[in-house]
């Protein structure tokens, strides 16, 4: 997730339920056709074989007969040729990530879902390859920007955008019809919905606006209704550094290793705000030397992406002892460049804002607490930053209920980790507050985004398989995930003790 907003903050997923008799279609959404295709990772790694097509939809739903836009939807069908009649649906984070960039990443989670169940990706409009409202800005650029800076480059982007979009109609009150039309086009009576982070926010609107065609859904790094994304964001990115960093302290092995890893945070902290270090190094990703200017809004982006997974958070302690005490920056380097260049090339920038500027900005007020904020790695720039991009930014479409509490009957399965850096657990349990039936899980020491873990493709196969019974939602044996661990910590450059 990046979480909800650009980079420190953006974040991002859902899925929805319960078997049905088949209901018509309607009459007036146009035919969706598909084709072979394939389906690409970023790093050109793995391709998923699929069917893809595009569905025309109006800009402004308003104005049927306006300008159109058109929605890239994937299916990749499922193996049984007696499958199950309702797809999953995969919802992405970001705001931002488009789906189709999403699935082939994480495609092997889904595989035993997939024997029973088509798996329907819809790039949100604005992202991936629905008219994907992209700039040639750097997001990480603008925390480290003056007001002037960031204005600057905001009115740029959007002027540039502007001219070919109305900004307004890139929401997710917009973009759950789309998700409908796909479905109606598409021919599926229900449809279950799988969220991650921002995608848990379309996931339940969607659930509210179209209760008799969900079926179930799947929350994963929850944002629940009620809430705007950002006022806290920097608080829970410090809680979560704060756990991961005393928890190397409480393995023998790690605080062998490396003493307090809070005393060299802020060691290294105190003198990044002093004067940044130019670091030299090959970039990660074509080898060629460069220099970064590393200072406290790369620290700051390091700890924030680092935390969201248990994997790079494994290399934290490492990282910044190597840097305090040694005064070699490399590796803390290495991971900004690389966590960077990944956002900035999937992330769409201007949907970011067309969301965050209608759903979130607009209701910081009176829940900023800048003095808590300032003591943290993270400051008030990313709030203060997104205040200026939305003074500029056209506030969007929202439908009136969308912050309001969620009162479903759909079965939930929702996930959390208890050190997740944008949506704690907090925020799932609030969410399942919502659901008639619902199971929330929270993994111990884990980040944002439970996908990946050991065995959780079995426990989100077996729910969706659950789900035409939602009283046996409870009853998901889930006893396999009780030998999860977060990964061990990197002692030396070289990996964890044998």
């Amino acid at each position: 997730m990046r979480g909800h907003i650009p980079i420190p903050l953006a974040l991002l997923l859902g899925l929805a339920a319960l078997l049905a008799a088949a209901q018509p279609l309607a009459a007036a959404e146009p035919a969706l056709r598909l084709a072979p295709c394939q389906l690409e990772q970023v790093q050109h790694l793995l391709q998923v074989a699929a069917q893809c097509g595009e569905l025309t939809v109006p800009e402004n739903r308003a104005r049927p007969q306006g300008r159109q836009l058109r929605l890239f939807v994937a299916r990749v069908p499922a193996l049984s040729r007696e499958h199950q009649p309702d797809p999953l649906f995969l919802l992405a984070g970001g705001p931002g990530l488009g789906a189709s960039d999403f699935y082939p990443n994480v495609a092997g989670v889904f595989a035993r879902i997939h024997r029973d169940r088509d798996i329907i990706l819809v790039d949100q409009r604005g992202t991936g390859r629905s008219n994907p409202l992209n700039c040639d800005i750097e997001e990480a650029s603008l925390w480290d920007a003056g007001e002037a800076q960031i204005a600057r480059a905001v009115s740029a982007c959007q002027a540039v955008l502007a001219q070919r979009n109305d900004l307004a109609q890139f929401t997710t009150s917009v973009a759950v019809e789309d998700l409908d039309a796909v479905r109606a086009a598409l021919g599926y009576a229900r449809i279950n919905l799988y969220g991650s982070s921002y995608g848990t926010r379309v996931a339940q609107h969607y659930a509210r606006r179209h209760p008799g065609q969900t079926r179930a859904v799947i929350l994963d790094g929850v944002v629940p209704p009620q809430l705007a994304l950002g006022p806290d964001s920097a608080l829970q990115a410090q809680r979560a550094l704060t756990r991961i960093l005393a928890r190397c302290r409480e393995q023998a092995p790690c605080q062998q290793q490396f003493g307090d890893p809070q005393a060299d945070y802020e060691q290294l902290r105190a003198q990044l705000q002093r004067k940044g270090v130019p670091v030299s190094l090959p970039d990660p990703r074509t080898g060629k030397p460069l220099t970064v200017d590393f200072a406290i809004p790369a620290l700051a982006t390091v700890l924030r992406l680092a935390s969201y997974s248990a994997d790079q958070a494994a290399l934290l302690p490492l990282s910044l002892h190597l840097a305090s005490r040694e005064g070699y920056f490399q590796p803390l380097a290495a991971q900004f460049l690389m966590a960077t260049s990944t956002y900035d090339e999937l992330l769409a920038f201007g949907m970011h804002n067309s969301v965050v500027c209608a759903e979130d900005v607009p209701f910081f007020e009176g829940h900023v607490d800048r003095d808590a904020l300032g003591k943290t790695f993270l400051g008030t720039a990313q709030v203060d930053a997104l205040r200026t991009i939305c003074r500029l930014w056209p506030r969007g479409v929202m439908d009136e209920d969308l912050h309001e509490p969620l009162h479903s009957a759909v079965p939930a399965l929702l996930l959390s980790g208890t050190a997740d850096p944008v949506t704690p657990a907090a925020y799932g349990e609030l969410a399942a507050r919502g659901f008639t039936h619902a199971l929330h899980l929270k993994l111990t020491d884990q980040g944002h985004g439970q996908l990946g873990l050991p065995c959780m493709d079995r426990v989100m196969a077996q729910f969706l398989a659950r789900a035409a019974d939602p009283a046996s939602v409870s009853q998901l044996d889930t006893r396999c995930l009780n030998a999860v661990k977060p990964a061990p910590f990197f002692l030396s450059l070289t990996g964890p003790a044998p």
